[in-house]
């Protein structure tokens, strides 16, 4: 049966459905949250937690980025980011939890109008590396040719290419773009590329040699690309979609697995929850860190969208804090609300639908079940 529906006469959409829209369906069998595995691969690194810390300046920094990582899981520094423009953001990320609303954009975009500095990039990847956890940076798209080399150099383990919007097929008549299949080959690190929103950007992607796909285009809680730009692409079909793509490229590749990371639009464990329901990996978080203690953005939260030097499309949201990193990610809760203890809820939604791993639980029915603000359900 097609999922389209007729907009006008002239124009047909298909049927999407974001996180909100669906929910998991209970099963015959439970099992003791103790029993249940959380752990997660990619490429020859290991993980405990299948959380990526997203490369915001208001969520990672080094000290986060280590911190994640002791805790099992993966921290991603912004490598544009006021880490690499300023010896110690320190002021900087001070000025920007205190400004006006009003204010917050323009003087973003002076802040950030600071050159990158690569000595920089070197001695922050260099800090996590004498930490003792898995290193990775982001960059976007654009920068990657500049800086790639850089990265390289410092000893990353895992290379990110995170943008908005990424594409195999970048056309341009004025530049040189980045050639990412030949890029990735070239390359002694895995790489996780994104963000895709289709089946075909993804398929797309992953035949690059991309050994992640990052799957969101606009759903995070600072983003304002559907008010800019008018596009959105809702969460759950979008990993819903990348996971097809994905089963149909290990049949093409003769086994190849590519991590279906979902990325934006994350912010409670619910969503989290949900995401790994309908074929995500992995997932990485902006928001949810965002609110810990110990982030930079001091109950502030914003991405790299937001002080775009010529069309912002992105803010910065007022979070607060909820409690430390080892409280959002381990609890314990103090509210029902899904912003304390991922883990234990994530945990728990194995057991109660009968999966005792990540894998396993991707294969969960789920129902359609729009949720009403103020609804008894």
């Amino acid at each position: 049966m097609s999922s389209e529906i007729e907009i006008g006469r002239g124009k047909r959409g298909r049927r999407a459905y974001s996180l909100d829209d669906i929910a998991i369906v209970p099963a015959r069998r439970t099992r003791d949250p103790e029993d249940v595995s959380l752990n997660w691969q990619i490429d020859a690194y290991q993980f405990e937690l299948p959380f990526i810390g997203a490369p915001m300046d208001s969520a990672m920094s080094p000290e986060t980025v280590i911190a994640l990582g002791k805790f099992g899981g993966l921290g991603v520094l912004d490598l544009e980011g006021l880490w690499t423009r300023y010896e110690d953001p320190t002021p900087q990320l001070a000025e920007i939890a205190q400004l006006p609303s009003e204010m917050a954009t323009a003087r973003m975009q002076e802040l950030y109008s600071a050159p990158i500095e690569a000595e920089l990039i070197t001695a922050r990847l260099e800090q996590i590396r004498e930490a003792g956890v898995t290193v990775a940076g982001a960059l976007t798209p654009q920068r990657t040719q500049e800086f790639y080399k850089t990265v390289v150099d410092a000893g990353v383990d895992i290379f990110v290419i995170r943008g908005t919007t990424v594409s195999a097929e970048h056309v341009s008549t004025h530049t040189e773009p980045l050639n990412l299949k030949q890029f990735i080959y070239e390359l002694d690190v895995p790489v996780i590329v994104g963000g895709a929103a289709t089946y075909t950007a993804a398929l797309h992607l992953m035949r690059t040699g991309a050994a992640g796909v990052l799957v969101g285009f606009g759903g995070g809680a600072a983003a304002t690309t559907r008010k800019t730009l008018g596009i959105h692409a809702p969460m759950a079909t979008a990993v819903a979609d990348v996971h097809a793509a994905r089963r149909d490229y290990m049949d093409e590749s003769g086994g190849r697995y590519v991590h279906v990371i979902a990325d934006g639009g994350l912010g409670t464990s619910g969503d989290i929850v949900k995401a790994f329901g309908v074929g995500a990996d992995a997932v990485m978080l902006g928001t949810a860190l965002a609110r810990s203690t110990e982030a930079p953005g001091l109950g502030m939260h914003w991405g790299a969208e937001a002080h775009h030097p010529d069309l912002p499309r992105g803010h910065r949201v007022e979070l607060g804090t909820v409690g430390s990193l080892e409280q959002v990610l381990f609890g314990p809760g103090r509210t029902a609300i899904g912003e304390l203890n991922l883990a234990g809820a994530l945990r728990r939604a194995l057991a109660t639908t009968g999966y005792l791993d990540l894998k396993e639980f991707q294969r969960v029915d789920v129902t359609v079940s729009p949720y009403q603000t103020g609804s008894v359900v």
